[in-house]
């Protein structure tokens, strides 16, 4: 089923406030909010700050501020994570007293040599939920879906990552865990975001259907990477998006989807810049594939 056929669509842009947005930010939102509006769909904005250690202070602010600049619109307040801690406790308490997930004490020294497969250490110990991870069980099973841009992929979750962490050893929630139950408890249908989040939907995959939730249809974005081969980030002295480049950049963001521009849009607002990008919007015309180089996208 296509974006475009879908009698109700709801999607969402969900950013790490560990920094400001750069353009491979810009190229997920974009991608995001061209395809939720294009359906006639809802876009809503999630702030996803697990991890407040790793939060630069002023850094939500920044992102509201940089969507404002470059034209966005959302539906409906944003909101935080961080506000929703009791619903990811319930969720690990429940999975944890249901066998279907349990404590693990081992350290990173221990797993040292596993290239990041975790191997069950911990399966059959026992421990008590105190100052231990939280990993659930995962089947011998292997995960398929079909991404809209991507094509299928598979993973099998035992083999390729072991029982995974849903809640951290210092009780900090796993991203696995809170994005499955924000994007049901927001009635997400479709989920565009960057490719680098490839391998992570099998695991969520499995846990919306551990707990009963119904699963979105995903469409991964190729991913900006530097000449170096490192993805644009917060913490790679990637340049935060400045206003008076917004027009510029959107265009730059539109040909990077593989979409069409047109030569007048140069000198129109950034507005006008994404309401003709609705108007024209083509998910099909998205690169297939998995990375693409800053350097040849100026």
């Amino acid at each position: 089923m296509t974006a475009a056929s879908s009698p109700s669509y709801i999607g969402r842009f969900a950013p790490t406030p560990s920094g400001h947005l750069h353009f491979g930010s810009l190229v997920a939102a974009l991608a995001s909010y061209l395809d939720a509006r294009s359906a006639g769909g809802r876009w809503l904005l999630r702030m996803e700050d697990l991890d407040p250690p790793r939060e630069m202070p002023g850094a939500q602010a920044a992102i509201i501020e940089a969507l404002h600049r470059y034209g966005f619109e959302w539906d409906g307040e944003w909101i935080r994570q961080s506000d929703r801690h009791d619903a990811y406790a319930h969720v690990v308490e429940r999975l944890f007293s249901q066998g279907l997930a349990y404590a693990c004490t081992c350290s990173r020294k221990q797993l040292e040599g596993y290239n990041g497969v975790y191997p069950g250490f911990c399966r059959n110990a026992g421990h008590s939920m105190e100052n231990a991870a939280i990993r659930v069980r995962v089947p011998e099973l292997e995960y398929a879906f079909t991404d809209r841009v991507q094509g299928e992929y598979r993973q099998h979750l035992g083999r390729d990552v072991g029982d995974f962490i849903i809640r951290r050893r210092d009780g900090l929630y796993a991203y696995q865990l809170a994005v499955v139950l924000d994007d049901a408890a927001q009635g997400v249908t479709d989920i565009v975001r960057g490719a680098d989040l490839l391998d992570s939907t099998p695991r969520q995959l499995y846990l919306q259907e551990l707990l009963g939730l119904s699963q979105p249809r995903y469409l991964h974005v190729p991913l900006i990477v530097q000449p170096d081969g490192h993805k644009l980030g917060k913490s790679y002295r990637s340049p935060a998006l400045t206003p008076e480049q917004a027009t510029p950049l959107l265009l730059r963001a539109l040909r990077t989807l593989g979409q069409p521009t047109d030569d007048r849009l140069e000198h129109a607002s950034p507005r006008q810049v994404l309401d003709w990008a609705i108007a024209h919007w083509d998910a099909a015309l998205i690169p297939r594939t998995h990375t693409l180089q800053e350097a040849h996208l100026r």
